[in-house]
């Protein structure tokens, strides 16, 4: 998190903005805060993404994502792309993302990493469910709250498909360590499988660190994702998880398992570990650092009218507190942005494939309550801390 800028806005949607939460290729996301206490993500979409005939794509897809819901999956709340400034905003979950959290603690260990995972396909599959894919599945597209992960910007990378001219070489949008073979060629009519793909690429790295494939590039990432003969590096992958994300990293769509197999097979792990998925979930919850922000004075909301406000839902969480992979690991300060990346093409697309380890929000440190990074900032209000306590208290016993 950063302090606005001089030239950010102060409110948005009936919301007070107070700091800055990170960016990424659609725009800028903001923590703001709603006159009654309720904290939500509010993300100014950028006017390159959104021209005249894409507003209209814009609402119609955000009608779509409204559709999706369930625990692990974010949806959204609200949106405005006849605003001058269009946005969107979605609850705030004061949690690291994936790759923040390996980069400052390390890979999960096996229990936590078959978790994980599991709790991630029924997420993936409330998004099928609803006639979507997610596209672009991420590490930085997952959010650790301390009730489970959050599937993150699910959709966004299809509105940003839609404004992209696709390179000599057929590269589209999406992160391409994480990116199957089909859409690495530059299929547009993507299926499950995709999904399915990326999430195994999701879990090598929260159990390793690193991803299926590397290169100076991303074309040359792109070339080694697409080449037969080009395994995926699984080097450290404990062998329980060996065989499940050789299916998932198949070449072939046709050859990766389904998402309920994916949960069957993971769970068969963890239960060989001798523990129940519930117990594995806590000791995955367990792990996540609790983040809080600072809070805005009374005098903040002056300026905030009675309407525009957006409706609240307990169901949603940040979409992209965290940008692209390149933006966030060669930049430690978020909502800096590379001039001239991806060759010239737009923020969507995936840039060079080496990055530095990506920033974690300052003045982290441990709790008693739980191991690893604890609370940083200004605590909660009382009343958001019982709301939160409540909360967590009750998905924490709850099956995925």
């Amino acid at each position: 998190m950063e302090p606005l800028r001089d030239g950010d806005p102060r409110a948005i949607g009936g919301y007070a903005l107070v700091c800055r939460i990170g960016s990424g290729g659609m725009g800028q996301v903001f923590l703001g805060e709603s006159a009654a206490g309720h904290q939500a993500a509010v993300k100014v979409i950028k006017p390159s993404v959104l021209d005249e005939d894409t507003r209209v794509r814009f609402l119609s897809e955000v009608d779509s994502l409204k559709t999706v819901y369930g625990p692990f999956v974010a949806a959204f709340v609200d949106a405005d792309a006849a605003a001058d400034q269009p946005w969107l905003a979605v609850e705030y979950v004061p949690g690291p993302d994936l790759r923040s959290f390996v980069d400052a603690h390390g890979p999960l260990p096996l229990v936590e990493t078959a978790s994980l995972g599991a709790l991630l396909a029924e997420g993936l599959g409330t998004v099928h469910a609803a006639g979507l894919l997610h596209r672009d599945l991420k590490p930085q597209n997952i959010l650790l709250s301390a009730y489970g992960p959050k599937l993150i910007d699910f959709g966004l990378a299809v509105l940003a498909e839609r404004r992209t001219v696709l390179t000599a070489t057929g590269f589209v949008v999406g992160s391409v360590l994480c990116m199957p073979p089909e859409q690495a060629r530059g299929e547009h009519r993507l299926e499950p499988p995709a999904d399915v793909y990326a999430l195994g690429a999701v879990l090598l790295f929260a159990a390793t660190g690193h991803y299926p494939y590397s290169g100076p590039t991303w074309q040359a990432v792109a070339l080694r994702i697409e080449d037969p003969l080009t395994p995926p590096d699984l080097d450290g992958l404990p062998p329980e998880l060996e065989p499940l994300l050789t299916d998932m990293l198949a070449l072939d769509p046709a050859a990766r398992p389904t998402l309920p197999q994916v949960v069957e097979r993971l769970v068969r792990i963890i239960n060989e570990q001798g523990l129940t998925a519930l117990q594995a979930k806590r000791r995955l919850t367990e792990r996540t650092p609790e983040i809080t922000v600072p809070q805005l004075p009374a005098s903040a909301f002056q300026h905030l009218s009675g309407d525009g406000g957006v409706a609240y839902s307990p169901t949603v969480v940040d979409v992209a507190a965290s940008g692209d992979d390149e933006e966030q690991r060669t930049h430690p300060a978020p909502g800096t942005e590379r001039p001239g990346e991806n060759g010239g093409e737009d923020d969507g697309a995936a840039a060079d494939a080496h990055e530095a380890p990506a920033p974690v929000p300052a003045g982290t440190h441990g709790r008693p309550d739980a191991p690893g990074p604890g609370s940083t900032g200004t605590r909660l209000t009382a009343p958001l801390r019982i709301a939160e306590r409540l909360r967590v208290g009750y998905a924490r016993d709850a099956r995925f």
